[in-house]
Parts: C-alpha cells; sequence; structure tokens
C-alpha cells in the first residue's frame, strides 16, 4: 500500500515539475520572441519573466533527483552488468546485491551530507537572485530525493533476495501498446 502510493507520488511528482518546466519555457520563449510585434508588446510589456530560467533550473533539479529515484525503481537508471551478467549464476547474484547496497550505501551518505547541508543553508538565509526564494528549498532535493533513491536500492534488493527479479527496461516496449 505505502509502495504504490510512492509509485504515484514519485510520478506524479516528476509529471508535474516536467510540464511546468515545459510551460514556463513555452511562455519564456514567447514572450521573447513576440516583444518585437508591436501590438503584441501592449499587452505583454508589463509581464517579466526574468525569473523563468532560474524556475526552471530549479525544476529540472528536483525532476532529476527524483527521476533517479523512478530510474532505480524501474531498471531504466544507468547500470554497467556486462560482465556481471557473464558470471555464474551465485557470484552473478553476490555482485547484484553488493552493487545495490552499494547504491543505497552511496545515496544514504549523499543524502546525510545533503541534510546537513540545507540545514546550514537555512541557517545561513540565502535566498535566490531572481524569485528570492529560500535556497534551503531549492537544495532540499538533495537529501529528499537521495533518501528515495537509496529506498529504491534497499527496495530492488529485497525484491532481487526474494524472488531473482530485477527490474528492467525493454527498450523496444511502449507501455499501453499491446501486440
Amino acid at each position: 500500500m505505502f509502495n504504490r502510493f510512492l509509485d504515484h507520488l514519485e510520478e506524479w511528482l516528476i509529471a508535474t515539475l516536467m510540464a511546468a518546466s515545459t510551460i514556463i519555457i513555452f511562455l519564456a520563449v514567447l514572450q521573447r520572441y513576440t516583444s518585437s510585434i508591436s501590438w503584441v508588446w501592449q499587452f505583454t510589456r508589463h509581464v517579466d519573466l526574468i525569473w523563468a530560467q532560474e524556475l526552471c533550473i530549479y525544476l529540472f533539479i528536483w525532476m532529476a533527483k527524483f527521476g533517479a529515484a523512478y530510474g532505480v525503481r524501474t531498471g531504466i537508471h544507468v547500470g554497467v552488468d556486462v560482465l556481471i551478467n557473464l558470471l555464474p549464476e551465485k557470484k552473478r547474484r553476490f555482485w547484484i546485491v553488493f552493487g545495490l547496497l552499494s547504491g543505497a550505501t552511496f545515496t544514504s551518505i549523499i543524502a546525510y551530507l545533503g541534510a546537513k547541508f540545507v540545514y546550514h543553508v537555512q541557517a545561513s538565509g540565502q535566498v535566490s537572485p531572481d524569485l528570492e526564494l529560500p535556497m534551503w528549498i531549492v537544495y532540499l532535493a538533495i537529501p529528499l530525493g537521495s533518501s528515495l533513491m537509496c529506498y529504491r536500492f534497499l527496495q530492488v534488493a529485497w525484491n532481487f533476495l526474494r524472488t531473482g527479479f530485477l527490474p528492467s527496461h525493454n527498450p523496444a516496449h511502449v507501455e499501453g501498446l499491446t501486440k
């Protein structure tokens, strides 16, 4: 139940961030290229989208952190397993679990260090240049995304130990289409 909720929340968050970035970039580009048209300029001259680039950068940071966790869960995260797949089953199983637990260890360290960093940034009172958004909110993507990614590594490792199943991505498969 919790995992299904987390799966949907993760997918919803990534899709929302991606859609918001796309809309903001579209509007900023539209304003830039229509500002030379005099009758359009009369309506858009009071609209200031100088903050759009900064916001999109922050949205992409959040999208990337949560997208990496989604990648681990679905098997589309980058992994080099060519040599591991050539090993006998017992050795292969050991190295897969070792790799997953190494990923969990690394992301838990990043989450811890990221949380410390966010704490210090919050105490300093830094704000972003254009949006004047507290920077600790921007940097919160590091501990939250890394924690979720650590959880996903542990989830995949646990499922692999129980069932022997590893999520994998088939680039020829398109979800929603059946033969």
